[in-house]
């Protein structure tokens, strides 16, 4: 293929959500309050955890990272893009687009494999109650946190080292909100054969085998729950990994209602949807389940509001608690 200059690129342009401009301040808007209530939610979590010694327990210290996650992931795009629509300015510098990239496929591939090891801790919790210490030791607990984000800069730093090797000749224009992979591979004027081949190798594998450790865990736990006699008993087993649950199936929801079902949109519309759901709206319904379904960060939610930590915004544990 045809090979340009790749210095004549020193910034891209992001259309964003959409090109029409009344359409604009309800953008900004709706993604600012988003946003907002993704970080204070995540937030309150971390900091409910942090300060109450009884959630020092290994599915806690996961869960601590997941919310660190969102936060984060929700941080390497939105606030460019609300920044844009401010400003009316739709360009962003090769180098920070570079960055953005890394930094979005980090903390997407971290939720993956958090969701994989915190069914893990389920399974031991449930299915080995006696020996779940044991298990557990902090030493494992600090390894399974560790690899996580060693896995995932590793894969995202393999795809940056990969994209710095291509060249951008005739457009800068990237038909998304933020500096996305495959829109970058797209817009690309050398051979992506490489890029595209282990961009399919590497995602598939990152999604396959925390999806296959998370089959597994709820399979044992299932059939460990249904030898339980008696009902409130399955009950009690299973409401401590209703959150975890409820926040695969929503995760691993997207994937396949985006990307695997048909649909009339154009694949440009399909990718944003996808992102959104994965970078702003699953970031902001996480911390929700949580409170909503898990007695003990109801608990460390209303500790924190009795010892005054949130005199500025009563109203997010408030909203937390009893929404």
């Amino acid at each position: 293929m045809h090979q340009g200059n790749q210095t004549t690129i020193s910034e891209f342009l992001l259309l964003g959500l959409s090109n029409k401009a009344e359409q604009q301040n309800l953008l900004f808007v709706l993604f600012l309050g988003m946003y907002l209530v993704t970080v204070v939610g995540n937030g309150l979590i971390i900091l409910a955890i942090s300060l109450d010694s009884y959630l020092h327990t290994p599915m806690y210290l996961f869960l601590v990272n997941l919310s660190f996650a969102d936060i984060s992931s929700i941080s390497t795009s939105v606030p460019k893009m609300l920044m844009n629509i401010h400003t009316k300015s739709q360009s962003i510098s090769y180098e920070s687009c570079i960055t953005q990239m890394y930094f979005s496929i980090v903390f997407v591939v971290i939720d993956n494999f958090l969701l994989g090891i915190m069914a893990y801790d389920r399974f031991v919790a449930i299915c080995h109650p006696l020996n779940y210490m044991t298990i557990m030791q902090p030493r494992l607990c600090i390894l399974l946190t560790v690899i996580p984000w060693f896995l995932s800069n590793t894969v995202a730093l393999t795809h940056t080292l990969l994209l710095l090797q291509l060249y951008f000749c005739d457009s800068n224009t990237l038909s998304h909100f933020f500096c996305d992979l495959a829109s970058l591979l797209k817009l690309s004027c050398s051979d992506t054969m490489i890029n595209e081949l282990v961009l399919f190798i590497v995602g598939l594998s990152v999604i396959t085998f925390p999806f296959a450790l998370i089959l597994f865990s709820y399979i044992c736990i299932v059939r460990a729950v249904l030898i339980i006699s008696s009902t409130e008993g399955k009950w009690k087993a299973f409401s401590t990994c209703a959150s975890h649950l409820t926040v695969v199936l929503l995760f691993y929801g997207t994937i396949v209602g985006v990307y695997f079902f048909p649909s009339s949109t154009h694949p440009d519309d399909r990718d944003k949807i996808g992102a959104v759901l994965f970078t702003v709206v699953t970031p902001m319904m996480n911390p929700f389940i949580y409170s909503l379904r898990n007695k003990d960060i109801k608990g460390a939610l209303r500790k924190l509001r009795k010892r005054n930590f949130l005199p500025l915004m009563p109203w997010a544990s408030e909203f937390l608690l009893f929404s």
